[in-house]
């Protein structure tokens, strides 16, 4: 069984309104999972965090490594 404790919201990326989605929040947490220690997590949830979809958990040094090569990306990006 998995286990988790969210134990920080950090933001939402995007929502689903739609009453035919149940999951429907993707969300950038601070997660830990299976009693493991916590990493930065991207995954969709329902309103009650009881449902999500699979996701992407990254460590404190792989989440400052996407910042790096997203910044880079955005900041050399032509219009």
């Amino acid at each position: 069984m998995i286990t988790y404790e969210i134990i920080k919201h950090l933001g939402t990326l995007s929502s689903c309104s739609s009453a035919e989605y149940e999951i429907g929040e993707k969300e950038v947490n601070i997660v830990a999972w299976n009693d493991r220690p916590s990493k930065f997590d991207i995954r969709s949830w329902d309103k009650n965090h009881q449902k999500m979809n699979r996701g992407i958990s990254l460590t404190k040094e792989e989440a400052k490594k996407l910042c790096d090569i997203l910044n880079d990306y955005f900041n050399n990006e032509e219009e």
